[in-house]
């Protein structure tokens, strides 16, 4: 038990109370203390076990926890007292990179923003890989905000690959695996870190919000209260489905509109028979559903290839024509986005059914074609 205790405690001091007081705002800085109950600690499993929990209920910053909080918590488990809890912090923050926020009482407790990874078990090579893949798939995708809550995961892998033996295979694997995008790269607009902090909070606690939001076109932005409902990352853009305060129907909210948020007291209310997964297949976020179609077209030069592997729809039927066209039928919801995926087939595809999407496709192509004369 004394072997694993300095496994999971005592190695770390090296690389955390050299720098210990560095980076950290005045009046937020770890507590410096005796190491005294720390070795104490190594004589009792309870003990490891409990302070083991500790560290894993900590926050990073900028969020944090309070010494109550965290006693209230491990209670659940643990026969401990506020007061050893309190004295557990002070010893372990003189070991690892936390930081007691002492701007406002009570205290709040944090991992330092820039701390390695605290994780027992290690990473595994696979998983290592696996997140290194991971990140390179989603740093053209997800906000900066949003990637940076995961920073510390991708920072212990590429340090795992960065130590793996020479005879391994690991970090050339990484220079032989690519994502390609399906579409045309667009860059992830930016979310203020605080407000998606404070949005995931209150959906996470059923709470209300109060923001500020800029609408498309506009420069001003306008305050409103909100019930916060779910979050959806459709590409490169999240989005917040709620309800206003003064209204029932259910609206979409770009994250990155908005300007501020502020968390409230009152609990916010969620239809009782709501599901975001019944509405993402209804085409909500595909923008503007007009309703199921049944969608009836003719494909040229080889664009059903990858329809034959990757269907439109659970009902698709493919049809090849003696003339070497392929027939398409299939149930799917008509939005903007079904719109611009035709579009871009260019004159690979020919829409026959509904007629009310072929007269618009043929309105479209026309205006695209005045314009090119």
């Amino acid at each position: 038990m004394k072997i694993f205790f300095e496994e999971l405690i005592i190695k770390p001091s090296t690389a955390t109370r050299n720098d210990a007081n560095k980076g950290y705002p005045a009046k937020m800085k770890p507590i410096k203390t005796s190491p005294t109950n720390t070795i104490m600690a190594q004589l009792h499993p309870d003990t490891l076990l409990r302070q083991w929990q500790m560290l894993r209920l900590i926050p990073r910053q900028p969020q944090k926890i309070t010494a109550r909080d965290l006693h209230e918590k491990l209670s659940v488990e643990f026969n401990v007292g506020k007061r050893t809890v309190e004295r557990d912090l002070q010893s372990l923050s003189g070991l690892f990179p936390l930081v007691a926020d002492e701007r406002d009482r009570p205290f709040g407790w944090s991992w330092k923003k820039d701390a390695p990874l605290f994780s027992l078990p290690g990473l595994s090579q696979t998983e290592a890989l696996t997140l290194a893949m991971v990140e390179q798939h989603l740093k053209n995708l997800l906000p900066a905000s949003t990637l940076q809550q995961l920073d510390p995961y991708f920072n212990s892998a590429s340090q795992h690959l960065n130590n793996a033996p020479k005879s391994e295979q690991a970090r050339a694997w990484l220079d032989k695996v690519r994502t390609v995008p399906t579409s045309q790269p667009l860059l992830a607009p930016q979310i203020k870190p605080e407000v998606q902090q404070t949005v995931y909070e209150a959906l996470l606690a059923d709470r209300q919000l109060e923001i500020k939001y800029i609408k498309r076109g506009k420069k001003t932005a306008v305050a409103y209260r909100i019930h916060p409902i779910a979050t959806v990352q459709r590409g490169h853009v999240s989005y917040l489905y709620c309800r206003f305060a003064e209204y029932e129907d259910l609206r979409t909210l770009a994250l990155h509109r908005i300007q501020s948020a502020t968390m409230l007291d009152e609990a916010s209310t969620v239809p009782a028979d709501f599901s975001i997964d019944t509405v993402i297949e209804t085409g909500k976020f595909g923008f503007c559903t007009k309703g199921m179609i049944t969608l009836e077209a003719i494909l040229y030069k080889g664009e059903s290839d990858i329809l034959f592997e990757t269907p439109l729809s659970r009902d698709q039927i493919l049809t090849e024509q003696e003339d070497g066209t392929v027939k398409l039928i299939a149930t799917v919801p008509h939005t903007l986005q079904l719109e611009w995926w035709l579009l871009g087939l260019g004159d690979g595809i020919e829409v026959i059914q509904p007629a009310v999407l072929r007269e618009q496709m043929a309105a479209t192509i026309d205006k695209m074609h005045a314009r090119y004369r």
